[in-house]
């Protein structure tokens, strides 16, 4: 294609990479080390939260949070936890190969997030946590959600893999550390994936979390249950970050707002220069900041809690436009075809028919990152404009 959907050579070609990886071939420290506690440190810093471990992946994130907390005894097999159903499928296996019980929840038909209305019809006696996730880059309702969560006394995990560096400025004073996501519950999973608005060179995750005991258990279970060598507390697996990848991140790190701010001005652009009579665009999220803010605080709130993952497109005819965008050579994505519960590896919830489940057959994503410049973005435009 000519405009892939995002080019990740030209993102990390602004790096000094060679460097890092000969300083890690000296050192010969290739998994966990001096390189993975900087990292956790930096990363749990940025996020404002006390703690972080560097994990394998994002859905090794998710699932080292609830494994741990049935080690910690706060969750048990069989006990349910709410899930958008409009995620990424790793959400929903986080839950089901612990052994507990996803509840899916729809998504609100303005933002595709999760709808915060629906909480109450899908509590039963056995909800013990709900996972938001925030999808393409913004933020769900933490108030709500939280308030929901604590006056029903449950855990609230936050599916943070496509919102690094996304922020609500009306939950944040000068006289504290600024919160973004993952630090706004009881924990929170974060995804190194490529692709990512954070990406390592390879696969990578981390938890941030303030609760010691949390990040100390999953610890020991990433680390094959082990806090000594060879000596195995708990059952675990091998779900470590490596050495390489903590290095490459800790050097991104230090761009992640920038970057994210150069994904505001293309998803800005996308927002005032797309209009066509078939095509919807993305919605901010309306949620109400402090009474005490201005109006202006609140075009800040509603900037800082987008960081623009995926800029997502809503038409009747998707493939069309699909298509039509292909015979220009602009790439584009469909995140994601199918919701979790209509997934034939969740045949046994296929038959559940939630409000709001058939965006799936409208959406679609185009390109958007932080290198993308103002003549490509401008060509998609134009390309849209003439569907």
């Amino acid at each position: 294609m000519e405009i892939p959907f995002i080019d990740i050579a030209k993102i990390n070609a602004r790096f000094c990479f060679t460097q890092a990886f000969e300083k890690n071939l000296s050192r010969a420290q290739f998994i966990l080390g001096e390189e993975c506690q900087a990292f956790e440190r930096e990363f749990s810093a940025y996020c404002g939260a006390k703690y972080c471990v560097g994990v394998g992946s994002g859905y090794d994130a998710l699932f080292l949070i609830l494994k741990a907390y049935k080690e910690l005894g706060k969750l048990r097999d069989f006990d349910e936890v709410i899930v958008p159903t409009n995620s990424y499928v790793a959400s929903a296996f986080a839950i089901t190969q612990n052994n507990l019980t996803p509840i899916f929840a729809p998504p609100r038909e303005k933002d595709f997030l999760l709808d915060c209305s629906a909480l109450d019809s899908l509590l039963s006696p056995r909800t013990r946590a709900i996972m938001p996730v925030h999808l393409f880059g913004q933020l769900c309702d933490m108030r709500a959600i939280l308030d929901f969560a604590k006056k029903h006394d449950l855990l609230v995990i936050e599916d943070s893999a496509q919102a690094h560096g996304a922020y609500f400025a009306n939950f944040n004073t000068e006289s504290k550390p600024l919160k973004r996501a993952g630090s706004y519950a009881n924990a929170g999973a974060f995804s190194f994936y490529p692709a990512k608005n954070l990406g390592a060179l390879g696969d990578g995750g981390a938890v941030v979390s303030d609760d010691e005991a949390l990040i100390r258990t999953i610890r020991v279970i990433a680390n094959s249950g082990s806090e000594k060598k060879y000596i195995h507390t708990l059952q675990g697996v091998n779900s470590r970050l490596d050495s390489i990848q903590a290095m490459f991140l800790r050097q991104k790190l230090k761009a992640l707002d920038s970057d994210n701010s150069a994904r505001r001005e293309v998803a800005k652009a996308y927002l005032q220069g797309i209009k066509h009579k078939d095509i919807l665009l993305p919605a901010l999220a309306d949620y109400e900041p402090d009474s005490t803010q201005s109006a202006q605080t609140s075009d800040i709130l509603h900037a800082s809690s987008h960081v623009w993952h995926l800029f997502v497109l809503r038409s009747p005819r998707r493939d069309a436009l699909q298509e039509h965008l292909r015979a220009q050579g602009i790439e584009s994505l469909i995140h994601y075809p199918l919701p979790i519960h209509k997934q034939k590896a969740f045949a046994q919830y296929n038959a559940l028919n939630l409000p709001n489940q058939d965006l799936h057959s409208q959406i679609l994503s185009i390109p958007i990152s932080q290198v993308q410049d103002e003549a490509t973005t401008q060509k998609i435009i134009h390309a849209i404009n003439n569907f």
